[in-house]
């Protein structure tokens, strides 16, 4: 089994910052893909960072220049740096990784629980 957990998010005002954290645990062989999610209510679940299986790093147009994604590989972490935050931030933003079970499988996509953001305007 693979758990996959979140945390870091709450409120704060516009323009402030929050750091969410993302780690996973269990049976990983690799991980091989990661990213950051998020869904606002009423709204489809957006993608908000990841990185690829090569390492680059892609975000949705609205969070380029505020938000970075980053890695600690050895711990199967990965980070989202917000600065900047705006009213529009608000969501539940979720951790995406896809995973090898062992040397050759498939990738397995796995989710933690999600973690709350709000941002006061």
């Amino acid at each position: 089994q693979v758990q996959v957990v979140e945390s870091g998010g709450g409120l704060v005002q516009a323009g402030g910052s929050l750091r969410l954290s993302c780690v996973a645990s269990g049976s990983i062989f690799s991980i091989n893909g990661m990213g950051w999610y998020r869904q606002a209510p009423g709204k489809q679940r957006e993608l908000v960072a990841s990185f690829t299986s090569g390492g680059s790093t892609t975000y949705t147009d609205s969070v380029k220049g505020r938000f970075t994604i980053s890695r600690d590989n050895a711990k199967n972490t990965m980070y989202l740096q917000m600065n900047s935050l705006k009213a529009e931030d608000t969501a539940v933003y979720y951790c995406n990784v896809d995973v090898q079970y062992y040397s050759g499988s498939h990738n397995y996509k796995h989710w933690g629980q999600g973690t709350q953001v709000t941002v006061s305007p």
